[in-house]
C-alpha cells in the first residue's frame, strides 16, 4: 500500500500537479518547524527543572517525559547469567494484560495498581478477594509482581476476572536460582564464616554476617519492580499518573480506589509540598485518627502512591539505595533516600485508614519448611459502613505531623546487605532500561 500511495504522488501528471508539490513541501516544513519548536521547549522545560541527583551524577542525555534520567556513565552494568527458568519467566513478562475482553479500556483518569507478592497464598487469597470488591476496579490495570515462581501463587492471579491485569517476574530473583547468584553459590561464606579459614567468599555487612539470598531478595524485588514499572513495561512507560503499590498482607478496603483518586486530585492544591498519597497511617498498627481533616505525614509503606516525577527524584538516588546496608527496601528509604532530597517527604491521606495490614507473617517467611511462619490468615477487623463509601471531604483542611517516630536519617541500618555483588546487581537494575548491558 505504501509503495502505490508513493508513485501516485511521483507520477501526477495533471496540469495542477506542481502546485500539489509546492504544498506537499510546504506541509514538510511547517511539520519540521513544530517539532523542532516542541523539542526547544522539551529542553526549556528540562532546564527549569530542580536538580535531585547526587553531585557525582551526570546527565547521558537520555530524556523521559520532560525529566532526565540521571545515569553515572562511568557504571558498568552486569546481570547474572540467566537459567532456563529465570528465561521462560521473562518471556512471560512481554505477555498482554489478560481480561481486555471484560474490560476493553482504562478510565481516562485511572490509577494503575501494583501488587508486589513473594509466597504467601493465604494472604493473597485474601487481598485478591478485597481487590474484587473495590469500588471502580474495572476502571484500571492491575500488575502483579512476583518475587519467584509458586504454582500457588501464579493460579490466584490467573484466576482474577474483576479487571485488566497482567503478571511480572523478577528474572533475577534468588529465588529462581539454586545453585548461583544471586542464590547461594558454591564457595560462598555463610553466616559469620571467616573468609581465610573456611576459603569463601563474599562480604560481611558491617554486623559480620555474610550475605542470606533470602533475605536479600527483599531489597532485589522492589528495586527491580520499580524500575520495571515505570521504565521497562509499554502498558506503563509513558504513564504520567499515579501508581499505586501495595502488598499481599495489605487488605483493601472498598472505598480505597475512589478515596485515592480524591487525594490525588487534592494534593497539588491542599498539599503541593506532598511527594505521595497513602491509603493508610505510616503507623501500621492505626486505623487513622477519625478527624474531620485531611492528614499530611511521612510516607508510609501501605497503599503508597505517587508519579513519575517523585520516581525520577528516587531512581537519582540508585547509589544511596544500592549502597546502604539495609535489607529492608522501606528503611532504606527513610534513612537515606528520602533525606538526602533535602526536604521533608509527606504523604496525603485520608483520617480514617482505606487499608489495613494483616497477619503476623513477614514478606519473606513464606512457606520454606525450615522457618515457615504459621498463620491462620485469619482478619481480625470487621469492614464497616463507613468503609464501602469515599469518606473524605474536599473541604477539609490539612494536619500537618511534623515530628514523629521511625527511622530517620542517620539511622545504620539492621545490616544483611554488604556484599558487593548484591550492590552491583541493585544499581545495575536502575540502568537496564536505560544501557545496553552484559551477563557475568
Amino acid at each position: 500500500m505504501a509503495f502505490n500511495r508513493r508513485n501516485r504522488l511521483k507520477d501526477g501528471n495533471s496540469s495542477n500537479s506542481g502546485p500539489k508539490r509546492a504544498l506537499l513541501l510546504v506541509l514538510v516544513s511547517v511539520s519540521a518547524v513544530l517539532a523542532l519548536t516542541f523539542l526547544l521547549k522539551q529542553r526549556i522545560k528540562l532546564g527549569s527543572l530542580p536538580s535531585s541527583s547526587s553531585p557525582s551524577y551526570t546527565s547521558v542525555g537520555i530524556e523521559d517525559d520532560s525529566i532526565l534520567v540521571q545515569l553515572d556513565p562511568s557504571f558498568k552494568p552486569e546481570l547474572p547469567k540467566q537459567n532456563d527458568l529465570s528465561l521462560s519467566l521473562e518471556l512471560r513478562n512481554r505477555l498482554p494484560p489478560r481480561n481486555t475482553d471484560l474490560f476493553p479500556s482504562l478510565a481516562k483518569d485511572h490509577i494503575k495498581i501494583v501488587l508486589y507478592v513473594h509466597n504467601r497464598p493465604k494472604y493473597l487469597d485474601i487481598i485478591v478477594k478485597s481487590l474484587s470488591q473495590v469500588d471502580g476496579i474495572g476502571e484500571t490495570l492491575l500488575i502483579v509482581s512476583h518475587d519467584g515462581y509458586f504454582p500457588e501463587m501464579d493460579k490466584i492471579i490467573q484466576g482474577i476476572r474483576f479487571c485488566q491485569v497482567k503478571q511480572i517476574y523478577a528474572p533475577y530473583s534468588p529465588h529462581l536460582f539454586p545453585y548461583s547468584f544471586p542464590g547461594v553459590s558454591p564457595g560462598d561464606c555463610r553466616d559469620k564464616d571467616n573468609p581465610l579459614e573456611k576459603n569463601c567468599r563474599g562480604n560481611t555487612d558491617q554486623y559480620g554476617n555474610h550475605r542470606s539470598p533470602r533475605i536479600v531478595s527483599l531489597k532485589h524485588h522492589w528495586w527491580w519492580m520499580m524500575n520495571t514499572i515505570w521504565d521497562g513495561l509499554p502498558e506503563t512507560h509513558n504513564f504520567n499518573g499515579h501508581i499505586l503499590f501495595i502488598e499481599e498482607d495489605h487488605f483493601i478496603l472498598p472505598n480505597a480506589y475512589r478515596n485515592l483518586q480524591l487525594l490525588v486530585e487534592l494534593k497539588p492544591k491542599k498539599c503541593p509540598e506532598c511527594y505521595a498519597a497513602n491509603l493508610a497511617p505510616s503507623d501500621v498498627k492505626s486505623r487513622g485518627e477519625g478527624w474531620e481533616s485531611l492528614i499530611a505525614e511521612r510516607m508510609g509503606n501501605i497503599g503508597y502512591t505517587f508519579n513519575r516525577t517523585v520516581w525520577r527524584k528516587i531512581h537519582a538516588k540508585a547509589k544511596e539505595f544500592c549502597n546502604f546496608d539495609e535489607y529492608n527496601w522501606d528503611i532504606t528509604m527513610w534513612s537515606t533516600v528520602y533525606p538526602s532530597f533535602g526536604t521533608p517527604v509527606y504523604t496525603l491521606r485520608g483520617s480514617r485508614s482505606s487499608a489495613v495490614h494483616f497477619g503476623k507473617c513477614g514478606l519473606h517467611q513464606g512457606q520454606d519448611a525450615a522457618s515457615a511462619c504459621v498463620d491462620d490468615g485469619k482478619l481480625k477487623f470487621q469492614v464497616e459502613e463507613a468503609d464501602h463509601v469515599c469518606n473524605i471531604n474536599p473541604d477539609w483542611s490539612v494536619h500537618f505531623f511534623k515530628r514523629q517516630s521511625g527511622y530517620q536519617a542517620g539511622f545504620k541500618g539492621w545490616g544483611g546487605w554488604g556484599d558487593e555483588r548484591d550492590r552491583r546487581l541493585c544499581l545495575s537494575f536502575a540502568y537496564i532500561y536505560h544501557q545496553h548491558h552484559s551477563h557475568q
